[in-house]
């Protein structure tokens, strides 16, 4: 066959196999990644296996998804479901997971409305991360996990039912936060989320209003910033907080990128961190190692290659587990933007 007549149609797994001198379902067994190069274990052998991954490059071979889903019943998909995709949080889930499961020809797909339901009514992904879900979803959650849907679900509240539930308990985090400020500092402001007065309690933002009270602290008036899930909304309120005439001595702020705006602020005020204004956060993204000075702040020590990991081998199963409940503990990690050595 010439080189225009291979060209002149979509290439398909016969011609890969008429190239590389060996039957389609060599080939297919090549290309599913059931065999590589060194391992020995499948019988082809490692000559065999570069020839037709070398005929597959020639020819601009991909495999025709849909005929294989069908086959495997596996999408090769992996839907993330990020509310808050602006936040360090959800861009480290993100990247990490989306390089986990390529290890193994998986995509991830991010749903950044967070409208979850909807979209999982039509598609069918390898698996399904849903990062905010509460007892309002439960009865969302177990319809789509009856139905075969493979689900991890984080939520602090649900638990597991046809679906595995990841745990990342806040509130004992934030505490030592708190503890932390309240070693050195007196006069500690919070930058909490609009609707934290009507979240319930235990919050993040309780955790502050009950650590002062704890050490005997008034929270005069104006030592609170809420701001709506936004960085830009987070750098405003900080602002305002450190633009007064006394400013506080630290800030406590219930996630990284609200802390990270703080930072942002007090550097246009030419306010000194950690000598003029001490700023802890709370979630331990990858964002805030990279901030100058250095973000203090509580979280699990690797959340994101946890849930990447878990997401990965829910992907590959080819029958659902038990239901699972993951704990993700969270340290403290002292930084920069806290603590000084002079």
């Amino acid at each position: 066959m010439s080189d225009q007549a291979i060209t002149a149609r979509r290439p398909t797994m016969r011609m890969v196999a008429d190239a590389a001198g060996v039957s389609a379902a060599t080939v297919s067994y090549v290309l599913s990644g059931r065999t590589s190069a060194g391992e020995g274990k499948s019988g082809i052998s490692d000559t065999t296996t570069r020839r037709i991954l070398q005929a597959a490059e020639t020819l601009n071979y991909s495999p025709n998804q849909a005929a294989r889903s069908i086959r495997t019943g596996k999408t090769n998909l992996v839907l993330l479901s990020l509310t808050m995709l602006s936040d360090p949080w959800a861009q480290a889930v993100s990247t990490a997971a989306s390089a986990e499961v390529a290890k193994d020809g998986r995509t991830a797909m991010i749903l950044a409305d967070g409208d979850w339901a909807v979209v999982l009514q039509k598609q069918t992904p390898d698996v399904a991360f849903i990062d905010a879900a509460d007892a309002t979803h439960a009865a969302q959650l177990k319809t789509l996990a009856s139905s075969g849907m493979n689900l991890v679900v984080m939520s602090d509240t649900l638990e597991p039912d046809g679906f595995d539930v990841v745990r990342s308990p806040a509130v004992p985090g934030c505490r030592k936060a708190m503890e932390h400020l309240l070693e050195t500092h007196t006069d500690i402001a919070c930058l909490a989320t609009s609707s934290a007065k009507s979240h319930p309690v235990p919050s993040r933002y309780s955790v502050y209003l009950d650590a002062m009270a704890e050490a005997g602290l008034d929270v005069p008036e104006g030592r609170v910033g809420f701001a709506e899930l936004h960085p830009a909304a987070a750098y405003d309120a900080a602002l305002r907080l450190l633009s007064g005439p006394t400013p506080p001595s630290a800030i406590y702020a219930v996630t990284d990128f609200a802390a990270l705006s703080a930072i942002n602020a007090a550097h246009q005020l030419h306010l000194r961190i950690p000598e003029d204004i001490a700023i802890i956060g709370a979630g331990n993204t990858p964002d805030g190692e990279l901030a100058h000075p250095a973000l203090s702040t509580v979280g699990p020590a690797d959340a994101y290659g946890e849930i990447a990991c878990l997401l990965r081998s829910r992907a590959a199963e080819k029958e659902r587990s038990a239901d699972r409940v993951i704990t993700l503990e969270w340290e403290l990690f002292v930084r920069g933007s806290s603590h000084t050595t002079t």
